[in-house]
C-alpha cells in the first residue's frame, strides 16, 4: 500500500505513529515560515506540516505545493498547538509533521473552487466533472447512493430474491418513449435497442421458474429531458411469481421502512395511504399527489349545472366538468391582489379562467358571480365539499382533463406560497389505473402505462364496447408528488393480451413481430407474476433533500443529452459507418 491511513481516521489514539498519507492539496498557508496544508481525500481533512527546524529540503520542496497537487508524505502524528484544534474535524486534535515527500503529481489551476462554495456555472460542473466529483458534497451525495443500493440489496436477498443481469443489446419495440438503437455490424440492416426497461425480460424469469428476482439496472431512454429525466437513470427492478397486488404493497413497505431506518435514522409509519387512481384524481386531480397538506377538489358538475352562471352552462353542455379547490382558511389569508395571481398563474397554466367564491360566516358564497348560484346551489355546494366559514373555493370549468391540470397546479402553489408543505416524507400507493385512455389526435385507444397489465376481471365485457372503462391491476408509488416507481400485476394469458394489442390498433403481424417470442412463452405455463422498477435516482435524490438527480449521478448529461466532459454524442468515422452500412443524410457538424 502506497498509504497506511486515510486523511479522515486520525486522532489522538495515533500520537507519535510514523504514517503515510497520500492526497490531494486542499489550502497550503504559510504561517512564519512553517507551511501548513490540509490534505485531502474522500474520507476527510488532516493537517500536514512542513517545518523547516525539523528537515530544510522537505520544507523546500513543501513551498512548491499548490491546490490539487497530489502528494504522499511520510510523517509522525502529533498534537496540535494548544488553541489550534479544530473541533469540526474528526481528525481537529492532530497534525503530522512531515519527514519526507514520498510522491507528487502537479495539477493546473482548477477551472472551479474544488469545495462546496464553488459558484461555478453548472456548464463549468459538467465540464470538469472529476474536479467537481471531488468536493466533499457531491462526494457525500454518491457515497449515500452507493449505501441506499447496498441497503437495498441486503434487504431483498435476505428475502431470497435473486440478482440476475438481463441483456443491453434487445430487440427495438417503439412503444411509449423512443429506443436508442445500436447497428449491427455482424447482421448489416438489423439494430439493437438499449433497453428501457428489462420488463420482457423479467417476464420470462418468472416463466422460467425464477419466483423472486431483481436488479440494479441501467435504463435508457430517448426522451426530452428535466430535473427529474435522464437519457440513461437506474432502477430497482423487481418481480414475484404468485403474487397479489397487496404482496407488492406490503414488500414496498418493508423494504422502504429499512432503508429509511438505515440511511436517514428515519421511522417511517406503515401500512402506507393507498387511493384508487379515481379518487387520487377526483381528490387531488393528479395521479402522484403530495400528500403533506390538506386541500382538496371535489367533482360539483351534477350541483351546478342549473345555476345560472352561463360560463360553466357552456362547458357542460360541451361535455366538460366543474370541479371546486377548497383553500381552506383562505378567505382572510388571500387579499383581491393575490387571488388575482393565483388567476394569473392558472390563466399562463392553459386555464381560460379561474372562478372563485368566498365561504362566509353565515354558511353564504360571496363574490361577484355568487349571485347566479341560489341558496339552494350554494348551501349543496358547501356540503359537497366540505367548506367551513373562512374557506375559499376556486372553481376550474373545462375539458376534465384540463380541469385535472390546472386545479392540481393551483394546488401545489396555495401550498409553497403559503408554506403549508410541511418537511417530511409522505408515502402513498395510487392503484387501479385505467387500461386506455382515447388519443384525440390519432383517432385511437393509446394504453395509458405497461401494455402487459392484467385488466381487472369485473370489466373484461368492456373489450368489444368501452375500452376506456376498462382499469387494471397497476399501481404507483408516490412520496412528496413524485413518482417513485409503477407497477402492476402481469397479463399472462396471451389470447388477452393479443386483444389488447388490437385494441390499440396492432395488427397481428406487428404483433408477431414485436412481441412474439414472449406470447409464445406464455404458451408453456406461467404463473401469476407482479413487480415494479424503483427510480434509484429520484429516490437518493428525495431522501437527500434534492431537487436535481444529476447531483447524484456521478456523469449526468446535460438538458440536451450532452455529456458536456467527454462531448458525446460524437461523430462517428467513415470506417465505422462503412462498416455498419450506414450512409448519413445530415452534414456532419463538428461541436465546438
Amino acid at each position: 500500500m502506497l498509504r497506511t491511513h486515510t486523511c479522515g481516521e486520525l486522532g489522538e489514539k495515533d500520537l507519535k505513529k510514523k504514517v503515510v498519507l497520500g492526497g490531494w492539496v486542499q489550502s497550503p498557508r504559510d504561517h512564519g515560515g512553517v507551511i501548513f496544508i490540509d490534505l485531502r481525500d474522500r474520507y476527510g481533512l488532516t493537517q500536514i506540516v512542513f517545518d523547516p527546524s525539523h528537515s530544510k529540503d522537505v520544507h523546500k520542496v513543501g513551498e512548491t505545493f499548490r491546490r490539487e497537487d497530489v502528494i504522499i508524505v511520510e510523517g509522525h502524528v502529533r498534537h496540535r498547538p494548544k488553541g489550534m484544534t479544530n473541533e469540526k474535524l474528526k481528525t481537529g486534535a492532530i497534525e503530522v509533521l512531515v519527514d519526507k515527500i514520498a510522491s507528487v503529481n502537479k495539477a493546473i489551476t482548477p477551472p472551479l473552487e474544488v469545495d462546496d462554495r464553488t459558484e461555478a456555472s453548472e456548464e463549468i460542473r459538467l465540464k470538469y466533472r472529476y474536479l467537481d466529483l471531488r468536493r466533499p458534497k457531491m462526494q457525500q451525495q454518491l457515497m449515500f447512493r452507493h449505501k441506499t443500493i447496498s441497503t437495498i440489496r441486503q434487504y431483498l436477498n435476505e428475502l431470497q430474491f435473486v440478482e440476475i443481469e438481463t441483456p443491453m443489446l434487445i430487440k427495438t419495440t417503439p412503444e411509449g418513449a423512443r429506443d436508442y438503437i445500436v447497428p449491427s455490424r455482424v447482421n448489416p440492416g438489423r439494430f439493437y435497442a438499449l433497453p428501457q426497461s428489462p420488463q420482457i425480460y423479467k417476464q420470462i424469469l418468472m416463466i422460467a421458474g425464477f419466483d423472486k428476482y431483481y436488479q440494479i439496472a441501467r435504463c435508457l431512454r430517448d426522451e426530452d429531458l428535466r430535473a427529474d429525466r435522464q437519457p440513461e437513470h437506474t432502477q430497482l427492478d423487481l418481480e414475484m411469481s404468485f403474487a397479489e397486488v397487496e404482496d407488492i404493497l406490503t414488500l414496498t413497505e418493508g423494504l422502504l421502512k429499512h432503508v429509511f431506518k438505515t440511511m436517514l435514522d428515519k421511522e417511517i409509519r406503515i401500512p402506507f395511504k393507498r387511493f384508487t387512481y379515481q379518487e387520487a384524481m377526483e381528490k387531488y386531480c393528479i395521479d402522484k399527489p403530495d400528500i403533506r397538506f390538506d386541500f382538496f377538489c371535489t367533482t360539483v358538475t351534477g350541483i351546478v349545472k342549473d345555476a345560472e352562471f352561463k360560463v360553466f352552462k357552456e362547458v357542460i353542455n360541451q361535455g366538460g366538468i366543474v370541479k371546486v379547490l377548497n383553500a381552506e382558511k383562505c378567505a382572510e389569508k388571500l387579499s383581491r391582489n393575490q387571488i388575482d395571481e393565483i388567476i394569473s398563474f392558472a390563466q399562463k397554466e392553459g386555464a381560460k379562467g379561474l372562478a372563485w367564491m368566498k365561504v362566509t360566516a353565515e354558511h353564504k358564497l360571496e363574490s361577484n358571480i355568487a349571485k347566479f348560484f341560489s341558496n339552494d346551489i350554494q348551501k349543496k355546494i358547501i356540503e359537497k365539499t366540505g367548506a367551513k366559514a373562512g374557506d375559499l373555493l376556486f372553481f376550474g370549468a373545462d375539458k376534465e382533463k384540463v380541469v385535472n391540470d390546472i386545479l392540481s397546479k393551483v394546488r401545489l402553489k396555495l401550498g409553497n406560497d403559503l408554506g403549508l408543505i410541511k418537511e417530511e416524507f409522505a408515502f402513498c400507493f395510487v392503484t387501479d389505473f385505467p387500461m386506455f385512455e382515447w388519443n384525440d389526435e390519432e383517432n385511437r385507444w393509446d394504453f395509458c402505462h405497461n401494455p402487459f397489465t392484467m385488466p381487472k376481471k369485473e370489466d373484461l365485457h368492456f373489450l368489444e364496447t368501452n375500452p376506456g372503462k376498462i382499469y387494471t391491476y397497476q399501481y404507483d408509488f408516490v412520496v412528496n408528488g413524485t413518482e417513485l416507481f409503477s407497477g402492476s400485476v402481469r397479463n399472462t394469458i396471451p389470447e388477452l393480451q393479443e386483444k389488447m394489442f388490437r385494441i390499440v390498433g396492432l395488427s397481428e403481424h406487428k404483433v408477431k413481430e414485436r412481441f412474439g417470442f414472449l406470447l409464445e412463452a406464455y404458451k408453456y405455463g406461467a404463473p401469476q407474476h407482479a413487480g415494479f422498477g424503483l427510480g434509484i435516482d429520484r429516490l437518493t435524490a428525495l431522501m437527500q433533500g434534492i431537487h436535481d438527480i444529476r447531483e447524484v449521478i456521478a456523469f449526468p448529461k446535460n438538458k440536451a443529452a450532452v455529456s458536456l466532459m467527454d462531448e458525446a454524442p460524437s461523430t462517428a468515422d467513415d470506417k465505422q459507418l462503412k462498416e455498419l452500412h450506414i450512409k448519413l443524410d445530415v452534414v456532419k457538424v463538428e461541436r465546438r
